[in-house]
């Protein structure tokens, strides 16, 4: 097979994939309040799970039947590489917790992985209308606008991101989040710590930030981010230097001119 196929048959994919995120993109709307839902434990899980099984219950259908034969990666909070052949990673409220708690930045993701490689991605933000899109090979919009990654080339001068990607990361993860931390507010000029991560990588995607690390393998808060940064010209590696890929432990997402500065100050910690 030519590589021109797969393109050309992920490119006409995108659309309707498009469209049945911004459906589920409809369902989270519709169930955001101005208000906070749930103060102790139980009830705040219980809201999340409520939020993903609304949203699944008109995302998952259309997907697989867009692409047949493609299979679903279940445990959105999994990580390291999936079988051979094709897979919807998809968080059906990626920042669920920012959604029960009244705050903005919450989103449905999509994203095509092909032998453990993102190859399509959608991200659509309910409250905004905003559509982050991407093939492989056809570069990264935002609804009909190409994304470009930042020029900046002194890390001193670069807003940079970080953040958890589950709530029940071990100690050692919690600790190396702190010591980055520290590292780059000396290192950088401002460092974002907030979830969730797709969040923070459609801002580096378009240039408005310059990095964004995690310490962490989930695949769901960052295969989207992976694709949709790389295909606007950013450089995605783990904190090791190598090309990332889901069986990778950790993460950078960067603009070229500072990606060797920021691994600089990372690689020792990671």
């Amino acid at each position: 097979m030519s590589t021109a196929m797969p393109f050309a048959a992920d490119t006409t994919l995108l659309s309707d994939v498009t469209a049945a995120v911004r459906a589920a993109g409809r369902t989270l709307l519709d169930r955001s309040t101005p208000h906070v839902r749930g103060t102790g434990l139980e009830e705040i899980v219980a809201e999340i799970d409520a939020n993903d099984e609304a949203v699944l219950a008109v995302l998952r259908e259309p997907l697989l039947t867009a692409r047949p034969g493609s299979r679903w990666a279940e445990d959105e909070l999994a990580g390291g590489a999936l079988p051979p052949g094709e897979w919807w990673v998809v968080d059906p409220a990626e920042g669920n917790i920012n959604h029960v708690h009244a705050m903005s930045e919450w989103a449905v993701t999509a994203t095509l992985v092909r032998d453990n490689r993102p190859v399509l991605t959608v991200v659509h933000l309910p409250l905004t209308g905003d559509t982050y899109t991407a093939v492989a090979g056809g570069g990264a919009h935002l609804d009909d606008r190409p994304l470009k990654v930042s020029a900046k080339t002194d890390l001193g001068a670069a807003l940079t991101g970080t953040g958890q990607a589950s709530p029940r990361e071990d100690i050692t993860t919690f600790r190396r989040i702190g010591e980055s931390v520290t590292a780059m507010l000396e290192a950088g000029l401002v460092v974002r710590v907030s979830v969730p991560a797709t969040m923070q990588l459609i801002h580096v995607a378009a240039g408005r930030t310059d990095a964004f690390w995690q310490f962490s393998d989930v695949r769901s808060g960052l295969v989207a981010g992976a694709l949709l940064v790389a295909e606007a010209g950013g450089t995605v590696t783990d904190l090791a230097g190598e090309p990332w890929s889901t069986a990778s432990r950790n993460f950078l997402a960067a603009a070229p001119g500072i990606h060797a500065a920021t691994l600089d100050v990372l690689s020792p910690i990671a």
